[in-house]
């Protein structure tokens, strides 16, 4: 059975367009050329890939099958393309990372930092994403390494500690709470409240957390940042739960203060996750043993 790689590039743009057409445009040939392309590789297969319907197409089981493992040989196709084109610009391996912003805005930076530090020549391909769509992306072989945190299901990835963050209060200074040096998280709910937009992970975490306790929690203005939050935190918009690390950074230069939360589920963990069973880069493992032991390092200061 002999796959030709364009086939499997186009089978995967009509997979995720579910239309023959715009996965035809994706791959710059025509409908009638995709379509021939398509009707060989079912008969290569033995197997019917694709279901017609009105709405454009859907996969078949053994559509579901190809389009898995069509990903993991294209993505391994595109990393030695890769690596091969920056071998010769003097770049030594490439890593691809999803993480979620909490990581983006606290430890992350810091740890790439230093396993730069030791790998220079290592190019490393960073793209926020929120956790869950993480977790879906290193199923299906779209990053080498993801960094999550929350209550996402892992079942299926190799899961590594990473560095864990408190979530906090960011409060206008003078503010009633900002006396308090510890707050539940029921005691913020008579204030208005400033969060991230509403596909951020923070946003969905925190409203069923109120309606748990029988309240609810409306959020007065969300942004794009926690830096946008804390602008507006100090202007005296509301207040803002964070990051501690995010919150503190800003504090030194607005007119801030940060209040702790005595809720359990104010800790955050990360984690590392990988694909399971799978031959990962060289270096990608080594960045996966660094972040370990990063969070190591950290806990012991």
């Amino acid at each position: 059975m002999h796959f030709d790689l364009f086939d499997l590039r186009l089978f995967v743009f009509v997979a995720e367009a579910s239309s023959l057409r715009q996965g035809a445009e994706r791959a710059c040939i025509s409908l009638a050329a995709a379509s021939a392309r398509i009707k060989q590789l079912e008969d290569n297969v033995g197997s019917k890939l694709l279901y017609r319907n009105p709405q454009g197409v859907a996969l078949s089981p053994a559509g579901e099958a190809l389009q898995h493992h069509a990903r993991l040989v294209l993505q391994q196709v595109d990393h030695l393309k890769s690596e091969l084109r920056e071998y010769g610009n003097g770049v030594k391996g490439h890593v691809r990372i999803l993480a979620n912003t909490t990581a983006i805005s606290s430890a992350l930076p810091a740890a790439l930092a230093s396993f730069l530090q030791r790998h220079p020549d290592v190019a490393i391909d960073l793209r926020e994403r929120l956790s869950q769509q993480i977790v879906l992306d290193i199923h299906e072989a779209r990053a080498d390494i993801g960094i999550v945190a929350g209550d996402v299901d892992t079942q299926g990835l190799d899961v590594h500690d990473f560095v864990g963050e408190d979530l906090v209060v960011a409060v206008p200074q003078g503010h009633a709470l900002a006396a308090k040096a510890c707050v539940a998280f029921a005691e913020t709910l008579d204030e208005h409240h400033i969060s991230l937009a509403e596909e951020s992970a923070l946003a969905n975490f925190l409203p069923p957390l109120a309606k748990a306790i029988g309240r609810n929690l409306e959020f007065r203005i969300q942004v794009s940042s926690f830096e946008s939050i804390c602008q507006l935190v100090a202007a005296g918009v509301g207040i803002g739960i964070i990051p501690r690390s995010s919150a503190q950074r800003h504090a030194r230069t607005m007119k801030l203060q940060v209040v702790a939360l005595s809720d359990s589920w104010a800790r955050r963990e990360s984690k590392v996750v990988s694909r399971a069973n799978m031959a990962m880069p060289k270096l990608a493992t080594a960045l996966i043993a660094h972040l370990a032991h990063f969070n190591f390092e950290e806990r012991l200061l």
